[in-house]
């Protein structure tokens, strides 16, 4: 399952600060369509993204009934990025065996 998708760095100043993008609901529901087959473990999505010019391995955590992609300092200096930031991200969802109705999708905030 492969799809593109554009959103705006999110910053979770929690006890463990870090800076996310969230899907889209429409797309989180096509995540969980083949979430059983790729989880690891609570609810983690393990994927390949590009953002930019740079290439990552990371998991998507599930959050509020839908996902948010985890976007590592080294990835936000490599590509420049700040909180606020428009990002489009291409992801391949790992592991994925079926397409659930479809097989691209993009989308935006």
């Amino acid at each position: 399952m492969t799809f593109t998708f554009t959103a705006p760095i999110w910053h979770w100043k929690g006890p463990a600060p870090h800076h996310f993008l969230v899907l889209p609901l429409e797309l989180a529901a096509r995540v969980k369509a083949v979430s059983a087959q790729v989880t690891y473990g609570w609810g983690m999505i393990p994927v390949k993204a590009k953002i930019g010019e740079t290439e990552i391995e990371t998991a998507m955590w599930p959050k509020d009934g839908g996902y948010i992609l985890p976007l590592k300092a080294d990835l936000r200096k490599r590509e420049n990025l700040a909180i606020d930031d428009l990002v489009t991200a291409w992801v391949e969802v790992i592991g994925a065996r079926e397409e659930p109705e479809g097989d691209w999708i993009e989308l935006s905030l």
